[in-house]
């Protein structure tokens, strides 16, 4: 289902979001619309908090590794033992 919303611009700032549409040759409607969801895709999807905390407990954990020429030799070795 859709849903209107209303927004109030000064005169000034129609006249941009107008010129803009016009640019891009679209409606209005549209170009808010894209505006819009630019705006909302910019913004993250997760709070800070829980990103800090899942990096926190990923970093607790000790796995057996190597420098990265030694693990590339490695897999290289896999490859070619088959």
């Amino acid at each position: 289902m859709s849903k209107r919303l209303q927004v109030i611009l000064s005169d000034e700032e129609m006249t941009e979001v107008r010129a803009s549409a016009r640019r891009e040759q679209m409606s209005v409607a549209e170009w808010v619309r894209r505006a819009l969801r630019s705006a909302r895709d910019a913004q993250p999807r997760s709070d800070a908090a829980r990103k800090l905390a899942a990096i926190r407990h990923a970093a607790s954990h000790s796995f057996p590794t190597a420098d990265i020429e030694t693990m590339l030799e490695e897999i290289e070795t896999g490859y070619h033992s088959r």
